[in-house]
């Protein structure tokens, strides 16, 4: 049994024992098992979740909320914690706690809870995490590191949009052009053949804000090529990667990449070309793969048409089209990866989890990432609406493993050439 943990209207955490923490799959609140509960992992951090009340279980043995501090006369109001962990870590409960129905950030809240003093969370490490550790990014030479490529490259119109995602959103990928490192990414679409629930970039006003401000022009080859070139001469630097949060769906200036990438290969053969994609559009993918792409990691949340369509809203593709991309590129000998999307109480039903397999051994997909989806519960369930019971995401990682045992699991993209 763990304790709960709330925040007080400061922003400042404090546990309650009275109360038992819980955690909540899909529309269902649960007391977390003991296998499921590990101490808050490193470089995991804890924030109030605004617009809420915490929900545990009182000593009657009921789920109740804790609407006000216990601690304090003044009435004030008490809110649930969740942790937002790292890469390498896939979350297994969502917080408990009651939604008001007003906007939350789009993060990616893991129930949590205090047991002897120390706080766990509800996740599995389902990858290393030594290069993507908060403690490698956002450094105080960062700014002085951007400055300086942007000195370097004045007119080139990518390296100050990664300036902007690198000092004021945070973004790995972008920091990784400055200190010159592993993967780094290139946005070159504004344009999206989707309407995702939970872009991190373009949001419908009435649904929550986009954490970032999206790309608004389409790059050159040269500055493409220019800013290539600029990260593979780093001998720390593997990948270049198409398609960040900041920008649509890159396949969609296929073209441009495919005579990027041209470029980028008569000048050397090192490092990983990759692309972060929806794969939605074919005749894009086909073009990439048929001229020098290396890797292509798709993005899915679902393998059931339904479910899939909900929540990403294609304009002009579906699922068969994912479909028919993954399979031609592993055909092709590009390395497919999945980022999928998991959230708990949906991606571990016994349907999902089904047709992921499926999907997977018809398509060839070398590499499953896991990624904790950030968006609002409610949102997410009202929008893809299903009605299968959850068997638990640890049942759900083990089912990939079992069924899948010549496919990866892990969280994050990895270079297939260096």
């Amino acid at each position: 049994m763990f304790g709960m943990l709330f925040a007080n209207e400061n922003g400042e955490m404090q546990d309650y024992p009275v109360f038992s923490a819980i955690g909540r799959t899909g529309k269902m609140f649960a007391e977390p098992l003991e296998e499921e509960m590990i101490p808050l992992p490193e470089g995991a951090s804890l924030t109030l979740i605004p617009h809420s009340v915490p929900i545990g279980i009182n000593r009657k043995g009921n789920f109740a909320p804790l609407r006000v501090n216990p601690y304090s006369n003044k009435k004030e109001r008490a809110y649930p914690v969740g942790a937002l962990l790292p890469q390498g870590f896939t979350r297994l409960l969502l917080p408990g706690a009651l939604e008001s129905g007003e906007d939350l950030p789009l993060l990616g809240y893991t129930a949590v809870g205090v047991k002897n003093g120390r706080i766990y969370a509800a996740a599995i490490q389902t990858d290393e995490h030594r290069r993507w550790h908060p403690k490698h990014f956002n450094t105080p030479d960062l700014e002085e590191g951007v400055a300086a490529v942007t000195k370097r490259y004045p007119n080139n119109r990518i390296i100050g949009q990664l300036g902007r995602c690198a000092l004021q959103y945070g973004c790995f990928t972008a920091q990784n052009i400055f200190y010159g490192r592993w993967e780094g990414g290139i946005p070159v679409s504004p344009a999206c053949n989707a309407q995702c629930l939970g872009c991190i970039s373009l949001q419908e006003s009435e649904c929550c804000p986009s954490p970032q401000q999206r790309i608004d022009f389409i790059p050159t080859d040269k500055e493409i090529v220019e800013l290539a070139l600029f990260h593979f001469s780093h001998p720390k630097a593997e990948i270049i990667s198409f398609g960040q949060g900041c920008e649509g769906e890159p396949s969609l200036q296929a073209d441009l990449i495919v005579d990027s990438i041209k470029q980028i290969r008569s000048n050397t053969s090192r490092g990983t070309i990759n692309i972060n994609t929806n794969a939605g559009y074919f005749a894009g993918i086909k073009k990439l793969c048929d001229n020098g792409l290396d890797a292509a990691r798709v993005s899915l949340i679902s393998a059931t048409p339904e479910h899939y369509h909900a929540y990403y809203r294609p304009k002009t593709y579906s699922l068969a089209d994912v479909k028919q991309s993954l399979r031609y590129a592993a055909d092709k000998g590009v390395y497919t990866s999945l980022n999928y999307l998991v959230f708990p109480g949906f991606s571990d039903t016994e349907q999902e989890i089904n047709n992921l397999i499926k999907l997977v051994k018809s398509t060839g997909i070398s590499m499953i990432q896991l990624r904790n989806l950030n968006i609002r519960p409610e949102l997410f369930f009202d929008a893809v609406p299903f009605d299968s019971e959850p068997l638990g995401m640890l049942r759900m990682i083990n089912s990939l493993k079992d069924e899948l045992p010549g496919v990866a699991l892990g969280n994050y993209s990895r270079a297939v050439k260096i």
